[in-house]
């Protein structure tokens, strides 16, 4: 296996090599191909994106990657990498579940996968500012093409894992050109696999009921947007955004990645919670490169982390272990599944 690894920013840094760890545990031969982007691979080379990383994971095909520094203004010169690679990459489907584990501010019960069209939306990042910087306008892109591809992974993911429904998240009573296309087509989708139970929700009523009631929900079908805002909401369920793993899948190529940003305030402290990109490497094994039996053990072996009362500062302050030492139990425990 060869595997793109791109630390990024900040807790990057710490939370991939620790996935790395766990991954060579299982894959010891697993060829790493190391590459760099971010805030500060603009800040060395003019480029958040350099053109070798793009060649480096185009090779390997599969790609971990960790977080980077996304400026809230207008920087010359910067761009998402994230963003951008997952449209060169063509990593069309956004898988990001959220299950209930053994933490406190977990919800028994939640157990639902939120796959996002990732190519597209107001993601396209084609926006301007004129009349002297009073007016900026962002374009949305909806395309047929695009959420067919989307909708056939979701209802392909329903049937593989054994999910009963998919739901639609939409605005298409406000936006009935471009969310109207998004239902429509997706609804054609929906019948090809009469199999799965299908509804459909506005984005706002959805919002509603996952803050109310997250287990009515099972798969969720949605644009770019309402997708990274509902799956950082349902994060919450799971118990965080630490423990919050997700998979950009292509036909080709994949990109696994946690959901939590750079967290520069508390990179370098040896705190970071490494969960969410040790699941998102689980994901990697499962959806991409179909070792189901690798990705379930580490699966257990976090879990059972948790169930032994380790954890980051981000779960709970009292008893909280450094990255390092939770990585370490981690791999005690999947060394005690593959013996």
């Amino acid at each position: 296996m060869k595997l793109c690894v791109i630390e990024g920013d900040a807790v990057g840094h710490e939370v991939v090599p620790a996935a790395i760890r766990v991954l060579k545990l299982l894959i010891p031969q697993v060829q790493v191909i190391h590459a760099e982007a971010g805030y500060e691979c603009l800040e060395k080379y003019g480029t958040p994106l350099p053109e070798s990383t793009i060649e480096k994971a185009r090779a390997c095909q599969a790609v971990l990657f960790g977080a980077v520094e996304s400026p809230a203004y207008p920087v010359p010169g910067y761009f998402s990498p994230i963003v951008r690679l997952r449209q060169i990459l063509m990593t069309y489907a956004n898988i990001r579940p959220i299950r209930y584990l053994p933490v406190p501010t977990a919800r028994p019960g939640v157990d639902m996968i939120v796959v996002r069209e990732n190519t597209e939306d107001l993601y396209v990042g084609d926006e301007f500012t004129e009349d002297g910087g009073d007016r900026s306008t962002a374009q949305k892109v909806i395309t047929r093409a695009a959420t067919e591809r989307v909708a056939h992974a979701a209802y392909r993911l329903a049937r593989r894992t054994e999910r009963e429904k998919v739901t639609i998240v939409h605005k298409a009573n406000i936006l009935p050109q471009s969310d109207g296309l998004f239902r429509r087509v997706a609804l054609e989708i929906a019948e090809q696999y009469p199999d799965i139970e299908t509804d459909e929700l506005l984005i706002d009523t959805a919002a509603y009921w996952m803050v109310k009631e997250p287990t009515r929900f099972d798969v969720i079908l949605t644009p770019n947007m309402y997708g990274d805002i509902l799956s950082d909401m349902a994060a919450a369920w799971g118990g965080g955004l630490g423990l919050a793993p997700a998979l950009n899948l292509g036909d080709q190529s994949a990109i696994a990645e946690p959901v939590h940003g750079s967290s520069s305030d508390i990179a370098g402290k040896g705190i970071v919670n490494p969960t969410a990109t040790i699941l998102s490497v689980a994901l990697l094994l499962r959806h991409f490169s179909n070792r189901h039996d690798l990705a379930q053990q580490i699966e257990q072996a976090v879990r059972a982390t948790y169930d032994s009362g380790g954890h980051t500062f981000d779960v709970y302050m009292d008893g909280a272990i450094s990255t390092e030492a939770f990585t370490d139990l981690v791999c005690d425990q999947l060394g005690k599944l593959i013996r």
